[in-house]
């Protein structure tokens, strides 16, 4: 193992999320070791996880994610007693017993940074020895840095706690510092998109012309919906959730709203808000983002071309790839896997329109009432622009677990 890559990364959960970590960094060849809690006996044994691993409905095989066609099997050397396998070289170990992040003990295997995609551990306010767990029992046996790959959830007149930080790659990822903050929120994969998505328009029009914003994600199937329908739980709220996810389009809710303002502050002084619709694909998503935006008649109308101006401009100076612009006829699965990218632009459908509209300046409050006695005319009439813009993203690969991914190296860079 070179000094290079003999970093060890811990990874709790193997669902989704966890799975495909271990894709990537396998790829990536970053980290020498990677230490995967899963809590719980799983399958027969070791062997019957290592087939887990392998072979993936969305993606196809590991080996030919790795390799390409012609890829040979790539896990080896499994050791039920220890735990252990290799996967194209890169040591990995298995942790089978505790669920609770204070009792893994990530500090045993000296895993410094750990990544929690359980999604179960949110609240970065709650005690270490909270009964159910918490995401700072990673940092009580041993972690130094935890990085969450959901949004944190802090409850209802809870500030957030100084050491804590939410981050999307490409829009804020300087605001984390390695001396103050120990957790890493990496936001959610619309929260990704929608970022990527949001900032161009307000780098040049600044909050005060984007009048409102609203957004849908049409979402695909998550783990947490149900195959068949189900009987909900004592005091369930939402009957949706327990719906057939196959069937069904299946309205939901999503807190990307929430967490933008987090990530871009700017956005807490504009009217926004975020629906999420469900529907039975397996990946794969899309924004239809919608902003009122007041023209500016003196200056560039606000269009069409202006617009996908914006987005190729920002797709084409930015190194990181994070922002795709496209003026092709995608649909879902043409951007399940590929690009490498939070957002993908669909050029070809963003529309606007531009008319005016009649505001009457007597009901402005705070207006002083001898302004509006020496007008002859108190209907103003201002030029507002509707646009409409549709962002692609892979929720789970392609853009969120390589933003994951590069989140997770460049901190493990500063320890």
């Amino acid at each position: 193992m070179s000094e290079e890559n003999s970093m060890r990364l811990g990874i709790n959960g193997l669902g989704r999320i966890g799975k495909l970590s271990v894709w990537h960094h396998v790829g990536r060849g970053y980290f020498g070791e990677l230490i995967v809690n899963i809590g719980r006996e799983a399958g027969r044994s070791l062997e019957d996880i290592a087939h887990y691993l392998e072979r993936d409905t969305t993606y196809g095989s590991l080996s030919s994610f790795l390799h390409g066609y012609n890829a040979q099997p790539v896990i080896s050397d499994l050791n039920e007693a220890a735990g252990t396998m290799r996967i194209d070289g890169v040591k990995v170990t298995i942790l089978r017993e505790k669920r609770n992040p204070l009792e893994i003990g990530w500090r045993d295997h000296d895993a410094r940074l750990v990544v929690d995609t359980t999604g179960q551990f949110l609240d970065p306010n709650a005690s270490h020895d909270t009964a159910k767990g918490s995401v700072r029992g990673h940092l009580e046996c041993g972690a130094e840095k935890v990085i969450v790959s959901a949004p944190f959830k802090v409850r209802e007149g809870d500030a957030m706690p100084n050491d804590a930080v939410t981050t999307v790659m490409g829009i804020n990822n300087t605001a984390y510092d390695p001396r103050t903050h120990r957790l890493i929120s990496n936001a959610s994969c619309t929260t990704n998109c929608l970022a990527h998505m949001i900032k161009p328009l307000l780098d040049y029009f600044g909050s005060d012309r984007i009048l409102s914003a609203s957004m849908a994600t049409v979402h695909a199937a998550t783990g947490s919906q149900q195959v068949l329908d189900r009987l909900p739980k004592k005091g369930a709220k939402d009957l949706r959730k327990n719906r057939s996810v196959m069937n069904n389009i299946i309205l939901t809710s999503t807190g990307a709203a929430r967490a933008l303002a987090l990530v871009i502050p700017e956005m807490g002084t504009i009217g926004f808000i975020a629906e999420s619709v469900r529907i039975p694909t397996a990946s794969g998503s899309l924004i239809i983002l919608v902003l009122n935006l007041q023209d500016d008649l003196k200056g560039s109308p606000i269009n069409r071309a202006l617009i996908n101006g914006l987005y190729k401009k920002t797709a084409t100076e930015k190194s990181d790839g994070y922002l795709v612009y496209t003026d092709k006829q995608n649909v879902s699965a043409d951007i399940v896997g590929t690009p490498r990218a939070a957002a993908i632009i669909e050029g070809h459908e963003t529309h606007t329109r531009t008319a005016e509209i009649s505001i009457n300046l007597g009901q402005i409050k705070g207006l002083d009432p001898s302004i509006l006695a020496a007008l002859d005319n108190t209907i103003a009439r201002v030029p507002v622009t509707n646009a409409v813009i549709y962002g692609w993203y892979d929720n789970e690969m392609a853009s969120y677990v390589n933003t994951l991914g590069d989140r997770t190296v460049s901190i493990a860079e500063t320890l």
